[in-house]
């Protein structure tokens, strides 16, 4: 997945937290919060929130059934990983380290 197909810039150096999510769902503000947390935190990640209801050409391509939904993509731009429902902090710092390669590896 490109940064121009996620409506951004660029992706993170080392990997990309990509949120759908929808204008009224209660969950996907808590789920804000917590990725942007984590991003702040870990070097190289970057947070990209994606409104599911205007870009529903994503949401059809990727099988995105609910919100909220994270994908963590490599720096390629590849999904490693993939959530539903409201995650956790420790939960997206472990699917991270899992996910991520370290700096300079």
């Amino acid at each position: 997945m490109s940064a121009g197909e996620l409506g951004t810039e660029r992706l993170g150096e080392r990997a990309t937290l990509v949120h759908f999510s929808t204008a009224f769902c209660q969950p996907c503000r808590a789920t804000r919060r917590v990725l942007s947390d984590v991003s702040a935190l870990v070097p190289g990640v970057r947070h990209i929130e994606v409104d599911a209801e205007s870009r529903l050409d994503l949401v059809r391509r990727l099988e995105i059934t609910g919100t909220p939904t994270v994908l963590v993509l490599d720096p390629e731009g590849a999904v490693v990983k993939r959530a539903s429902g409201l995650p956790r902090k420790h939960e997206v710092l472990a699917a991270l380290a899992l996910a991520v390669p370290e700096p300079g590896a």
